[in-house]
């Protein structure tokens, strides 16, 4: 498998100061066509740089040593390290290298495992571009990102009220009735755009309102509003899924 590794660009202002840096990502999949997409898609975003490619999980660690990048897109399934082995590794070795990991399969076991190893966040390849991007730069901030999809389902997996009581959080009451529309529709998994869709509002309206949810709930982001939502009883864990999407 060939590794592939690209020098450090340096971009200045007409000033003549130099441009902030920019994210150096790695991209580590076992198919080629896929790290060349990759590539193609994150190499015009002015925030992020390119380093290098791997095709399986010990290329990563090898590669990620030499080139300390800021944050490395990982593929979960592949031959002679996995992305779960190479989280575990580069979160042992490299703590200030952040992995996202990326994959086709999006079955619950291989979330878990990843963030379980290290990994700051987990996005399905059939993520669009924007969000890819936006999820580099979320993990490199230093936060964690999950498709909504998937944490919701985690979540309604793995939270339970202890005995079946539900307690409401304390600022709860405070919440307007479309704000409590839009943590019901965040709770079950729908995106900003698809909540603006349901309820005909702007997605910038959205926005405005999560963050009022997030301030009245006293809660840090969108994974502890959902699980204060299930908490609450405004949503309930759902019986785990029959089928997982395979292709």
């Amino acid at each position: 498998m060939t590794e592939i590794e690209t020098e450090p660009e340096t971009e200045t202002f007409e000033t003549g100061r130099s441009a902030p840096p920019r994210i150096k990502v790695l991209i580590v999949d076992d198919q080629p066509l896929v790290r060349r997409g990759l590539s193609l898609i994150l190499t015009p975003d002015p925030s992020i740089e390119v380093v290098g490619e791997a095709g399986d999980g010990a290329q990563a660690v090898a590669l990620a040593r030499r080139l300390h990048p800021d944050v490395v897109v990982m593929d979960i399934r592949m031959p002679v390290l996995d992305g779960v082995g190479a989280t575990a590794e580069l979160a042992a070795e490299a703590p200030g290298c952040r992995v996202l990991a990326l994959s086709t399969f999006d079955l619950d076991e291989y979330v878990v495992g990843a963030l379980r190893a290290g990994a700051y966040g987990f996005l399905p390849k059939d993520s669009s571009p924007e969000d890819l991007g936006a999820a580099i730069r979320t993990v490199h901030a230093g936060e964690a990102v999950v498709a909504p999809r998937l944490l919701t389902r985690l979540i309604s997996t793995y939270v339970r009220t202890p005995g079946g009581a539900r307690t409401s959080p304390a600022a709860a009451g405070d919440l307007t009735p479309r704000e409590v529309e839009v943590w019901r529709l965040m709770a079950v998994g729908h995106d900003n755009a698809e909540i603006a869709r349901d309820l005909a509002l702007s997605v910038s309206t959205v926005k405005n309102h999560i963050t009022s949810i997030f301030d009245k709930l006293a809660v840090r982001d969108r994974a502890q509003a959902v699980i204060a939502a299930y908490e609450s009883g405004l949503v309930t864990p759902r019986a785990p899924h029959p089928e997982n999407r395979t292709d």
